[in-house]
């Protein structure tokens, strides 16, 4: 196969994001001949097709998306090196990259991050929600320099420093009968509607196994594997559920009311960094301070219980 084009590989990603060669031309400043023939050409070079017209829009092939993935990582690591560039010649400090659980992301590590931030004004900051699993992948590859995931964790790849453990609350609608009680047992919940997270997680499992020791009959009316959506879902009235401290604070006054729970179950959680890779100062100092601030939200929730 010949060396592929740069500017023919440019026209199909532009084209895959605007959806016509019209489009792609205006996003590349270049004319619609100009990005039609691009394509042509790239296709001969390739030997397969990577759209089929359907009315005036391009809609990409199964050879056409598989391609965009790779095409679109490599993108992604020239604009790095691009903000980098312009990072330098700003004098800039750098860009702090983290992942981190939906769990911390519903506002929690967004109001911290952006705080600690406020006194760095040389440093840009890039923050990614994703699973845990996802998190980790985010770090193992270099695309993040610290990721927050649901722990324990033991990776050859990562040094996992394990998080301030918090407890699982209860989260009831607004008016709900156990909003009356100051502490919520489990078998509270006997024959109340639920809304569980999805299965196969270490929160689900601990909740069945505490539901299944306690004889507790949960009617589950709805699954996700989101905590935010759990405390839409409840904030509607669709039922109770359990989760962690962190959304729950975010749903306060939207239609949740949170109590203490027990038996006690554990929200653990880890800070991952590469085990291969230096770990910058302004992770480490943004780490330290992080753990802190949630070691005193944590003790703040046990005071208040």
């Amino acid at each position: 196969m010949a060396w592929l084009n740069p500017r023919q590989l440019e026209a199909f990603r532009a084209t895959m994001v605007a959806g016509t060669a019209t489009d792609a031309a205006a996003l590349m400043g270049v004319t619609q001949p100009a990005v039609s023939r691009m394509l042509r050409d790239l296709q001969d070079a390739l030997g397969f097709r990577l759209f089929e017209k359907v009315g005036n829009k391009l809609v990409p092939t199964n050879e056409g998306l598989t391609l965009y993935s790779e095409v679109e990582r490599s993108f992604v690591g020239l604009d790095r090196i691009a903000r980098a560039a312009q990072e330098v010649k700003g004098r800039r400090a750098g860009v702090l990259r983290i992942a981190a659980m939906p769990a911390l992301m519903n506002g929690f590590l967004p109001r911290f991050v952006g705080g600690f931030l406020a006194e760095r004004p040389k440093i840009d900051l890039s923050l990614i929600g994703a699973g845990s699993h996802l998190v980790l992948e985010q770090v193992l590859s270099g695309e993040c320099e610290l990721g927050f995931a649901m722990g324990p964790l033991e990776h050859a790849g990562l040094i996992a420093q394990p998080m301030p453990v918090a407890q699982m609350v209860a989260v009831l609608p607004v008016g709900h009968r156990l909003t009356e009680k100051a502490v919520v047992h489990v078998s509270d919940l006997h024959g109340e509607d639920f809304i569980a997270l999805d299965g196969g997680g270490r929160s689900r499992m601990r909740i069945d196994r505490l539901a299944e020791l306690h004889n507790v009959r949960l009617v589950v009316r709805a699954e996700t594997r989101l905590s935010g959506i759990v405390c839409g879902l409840v904030s509607s009235g669709l039922g109770t559920s359990l989760c962690d401290p962190f959304t729950a604070r975010e749903f306060a006054g939207r239609g949740v009311v949170a109590r203490p729970f027990e038996p006690a179950v554990d929200f653990e959680f880890a800070a991952v960094r590469s085990a291969q890779r230096q770990f910058p100062a302004v992770a480490k100092d943004l780490l330290e301070a992080f753990t802190a601030h949630t070691a005193a939200f944590v003790a703040a929730g046990e005071a208040a219980a």
